[in-house]
């Protein structure tokens, strides 16, 4: 079972990996976002922990968008979530009942499909993506040792219907033959209504540590998102945009390697009901602000 203790100690564990970034030495507190729009023009915001848990909207949160909305702030969601389509990912948070334009939303995703390369892909993915975004030849992983064995190289998307022997089974297949492997999210795990998900940067985590060559990672904190949302943000200086969101080792560490700004929101993600200062300090991570909620 994950815990946010487990999940913090993993980051750790693979921390060579992620970007390098020189931090603060502290994080100032504040009640509300609306505190810095002097500082900022654009507020990014991660989606599990932030803006939702699961399926559940945090409360205030929409109205929070429409307030900095109102005062000339941009808007952007950047989620590591890879298992539905940019339609997909705008329809969840419009289901979700948040009001955003198409534009204001970047997935993961779509940073690795922009990194496909010619070949045969074996997809990892939920049965409902019906991948058509994806080049034509791909083949989805399953339970066929086969299909591991004969494509070129390997797409994760998902883990809703991944399962220790399917893992199994790539490991054998990159133990045989080493192929490239890009996993579409970098997450270890998201907060649910009922605990942490596992996310496929857990799995993906495990090949590179036997195999850190042929593992490549997308979404936070690795800087292919980070180049399509300030692509969408042309005029806006790296120094005042700001991303929201609740874990260190993604959220945070990305962002400031990127130059921006950056706030930890503690109340509803990774750390809730934990001492935030506790896990800064034994991974010299500081965010520039700290709040509960957004």
């Amino acid at each position: 079972m994950q815990t946010t203790q487990s999940i913090f100690d993993r980051y750790e564990e693979i921390s060579e990996r992620l970007p390098n970034v020189t931090s603060r030495s502290d994080t100032l507190d504040i009640a509300s976002l609306l505190d810095i729009t002097n500082d900022i023009d654009a507020f990014v915001f991660d989606a599990f922990g932030v803006l939702n848990v699961g399926e559940t909207m945090i409360p205030g949160a929409d109205r929070r968008l429409d307030q900095l909305r109102e005062r000339g702030c941009a808007i952007r969601i950047l989620t590591n979530a890879a298992s539905y389509d940019r339609a997909g990912a705008i329809d969840k948070f419009k289901r979700l009942g948040l009001t955003v334009e198409d534009d204001e939303i970047i997935t993961s995703r779509e940073a690795a499909l922009l990194h496909l390369t010619a070949g045969h892909w074996g997809v990892i993915s939920a049965t409902s993506d019906d991948l058509s975004d994806l080049p034509e030849s791909v083949s989805r992983l399953e339970d066929s040792s086969d299909v591991y064995d004969t494509v070129d190289h390997f797409l994760f998307l998902s883990t809703a219907e991944w399962t220790p022997v399917r893992q199994d089974l790539l490991m054998a297949a990159m133990t045989t033959r080493p192929r490239p492997l890009l996993i579409g999210n970098a997450d270890l795990a998201a907060p649910r209504d009922d605990g942490f998900s596992i996310e496929p940067g857990h799995y993906g985590h495990l090949i590179a540590d036997k195999f850190p060559d042929h593992v490549r990672f997308f979404g936070k904190p690795f800087p292919e998102v980070y180049d399509l949302i300030e692509a969408s943000l042309p005029d806006v200086p790296s120094a005042r945009i700001a991303m929201c969101g609740d874990t260190l080792h993604t959220d945070i560490l990305g962002a400031a390697a990127r130059g921006w700004r950056t706030v930890l929101v503690t109340q509803d993600g990774l750390f809730a009901g934990h001492e935030t200062s506790v896990f800064s300090a034994k991974s010299n991570l500081f965010a520039d602000w700290r709040l509960e909620r957004i």
